[in-house]
């Protein structure tokens, strides 16, 4: 099969998938994103040689107690009375669970990104890879099903209009990048990235980002103004943010000497090729919108 095909196929599949995921219900989308979360953590784990079995055990024990706790805590302390003859109270203070884990997010984040600068480390340490399989990769999935939930209720606007604007950014950071690109941004991790390319992603970013509060949010006429500037700040996040996750992912990537980090998307690589934007900027939106909340 010629291979934009195969490209063109796949990518529809994937699209399909998370719109049908992310409109159904919130069950579908938290189910969806755990299945990646299961597939992102192997493929990772493959990257830098960890043990997949404890490792996939792992994040989807940690993924679903946060969001039982988070956002089924009746039902699920329901379940554990009814099944155990208990009379368990689950009483957690949620918004200082999620400083907690934004707060351990947001450090390896920091990690991560100093990480790109260690041109002569080839190889991380175990210590390290943990951190990374954290922080970089099963709290972000959290976070993304937890931006999702708005200041209250699932909304699935907020992650569709969060996934627009990635995937216009990475399509015009390429298109301006290969039709007019010079200027290296990161040679020696990612060769063809350019300053064009992502100035390219950043402006067309923002204009979506406009669009979408306009078009699609369609806010309350005396909310107008601010939905624009909260959109088009969201938007500045995705192409600066996702554009390091991608770099960062490239690292790990040079490091273990592979192309995608898998194939089960043919043409597209990884489950993780495809996520590495969105999971590094989730925690960074929750973070604006904890501000948004402490600030309006």
């Amino acid at each position: 099969m010629n291979e934009t095909l195969k490209r063109t196929i796949s990518g529809a599949v994937y699209i399909a998938l998370l719109l049908t995921a992310i409109l159904f219900s919130t069950e579908s989308f938290i189910i969806l994103f755990g299945l990646f979360l299961i597939i992102t953590i192997y493929e990772f784990c493959s990257l830098v040689n960890l043990s997949k079995i404890f490792s996939i055990l792992f994040g989807i024990l940690l993924y679903s107690t946060i969001l039982l706790i988070s956002h089924y805590n009746k039902e699920t302390t329901l379940f554990l009375n009814t099944t155990f003859n208990s009379d368990l109270v689950l009483n957690t203070n949620i918004q200082q669970l999620d400083l907690v884990l934004l707060a351990v997010t947001l450090v390896i984040s920091i990690k991560c990104i100093l990480f790109l600068f260690y041109d002569n480390i080839q190889s991380v340490s175990t210590s390290s890879k943990y951190l990374y399989l954290l922080g970089y990769i099963v709290l972000p999935f959290i976070f993304i099903v937890k931006i999702s939930f708005g200041t209250n209720d699932y909304n699935p606007k907020i992650i569709l209009g969060l996934f627009i604007l990635i995937w216009t950014n990475d399509t015009f950071a390429y298109l301006v990048g290969k039709s007019m690109g010079k200027h290296k941004l990161f040679e020696r991790v990612s060769p063809k990235k350019t300053i064009e390319g992502f100035i390219g992603g950043v402006v067309f970013a923002a204009f979506a980002g406009f669009l979408i509060s306009k078009l699609y949010i369609q806010p309350k006429p005396e909310f107008s103004s601010k939905s624009i500037l909260i959109w088009t700040i969201i938007a500045l996040i995705v192409s600066i943010f996702g554009t390091i996750g991608d770099l960062i992912e490239s690292k790990f990537k040079r490091i273990a000497g592979v192309k995608d980090s898998g194939s089960i998307m043919p043409g597209h690589g990884g489950i993780l090729d495809r996520l590495d934007s969105v999971i590094f900027v989730a925690p960074i939106i929750f973070l604006f919108y904890q501000i948004l909340y402490y600030v309006s």
